[in-house]
């Protein structure tokens, strides 16, 4: 009885299926299997995340247009509304686009100027002043505009802060969300000169300047004695971005998943 052909394969006694079924299946196979549905199921739910980040977008823009349109609030509205607890982290959790009204003179301190920042293909800074709403109250921090860069990092701007005197200021207030990769004040102070820093990390500003400050910033619609120009980006990545993004990642899962069949079927009619 010949029994080297009948080891190797499957043998059928009354219905009942011997030897090892998976024994034709290669180990290559079950991982060209694994990395298929592992890859496929990543770039479609990717391709899912950048579609909820477009709705979330989508609803954080009406919410940035309805705070437009409300009346102005007076700063001790504004000091409460950044002692409420954020029920998250994301930009529906900021003050950004709230109306601000406030009396207020400015500060005896340097001009600050936050560093890498680009304006209709320019790069520069955004500069800032500080302004005293009482004298028992936090600080807060009022944008002057953009200026351009010089190409020596070690000349900053040349600017004049706005001189004393009490100043009604009305605007827009914004926060910006702490950068993940470097979320630091890194400051560059020299004598008669702004400060040149790198993140509106308010918390260690204040420490550096010994004095509390207003956790979000405010954008004049008129600054005294300035007219420089003020970029208004309150939403980085807009919806529409988001929505290119998502079908990039559902094109590419459909690519590779059709590569990986393609692939399949040449192993396939080899044997």
């Amino acid at each position: 009885m010949n029994t080297s052909n009948e080891t190797k394969t499957n043998l059928t006694i009354n219905g009942v299926v011997t030897g090892n079924p998976f024994g034709g299946v290669s180990v290559s196979r079950v991982l060209l299997v694994l990395i298929t549905l592992v890859v496929f199921t990543l770039l479609v739910k990717l391709g899912f995340w950048q579609l909820s980040r477009a709705e979330f977008k989508q609803q954080w823009q009406q919410t940035l247009v309805l705070r437009e349109q409300q009346a102005a609030i007076n700063y001790t509205q504004l000091l409460s509304l950044t002692q409420t607890e954020p029920t998250d982290a994301e930009e529906a959790a900021l003050l950004t686009g709230y109306r601000l009204s406030i009396n207020a003179t400015p500060v005896k301190q340097p001009l600050l100027l936050l560093d890498n920042q680009v304006y209709q293909g320019q790069v520069g800074y955004l500069a800032y002043q500080l302004f005293e709403v009482t004298p028992d109250s936090p600080w807060i921090l009022v944008e002057l505009g953009f200026v351009s860069a010089g190409k020596d990092r070690q000349i900053l701007p040349a600017l004049t802060p706005i001189t004393a005197g009490q100043y009604q200021l009305t605007g827009r207030v914004y926060q910006k969300q702490a950068n993940p990769l470097s979320d630091g004040l890194h400051p560059e102070m020299q004598v008669d000169k702004p400060i040149r820093f790198q993140n509106l990390a308010m918390p260690a500003l204040a420490k550096l300047l010994h004095h509390d400050i207003a956790a979000a910033v405010l954008q004049p619609d008129s600054v005294p004695q300035y007219s420089l120009p003020q970029p208004w980006v309150p939403i980085p990545l807009s919806a529409q971005k988001h929505q290119g993004y998502a079908l990039q990642w559902f094109t590419m899962a459909a690519v590779f998943l059709g590569l990986m069949i393609w692939v399949a079927l040449r192993q396939f009619r080899h044997q």
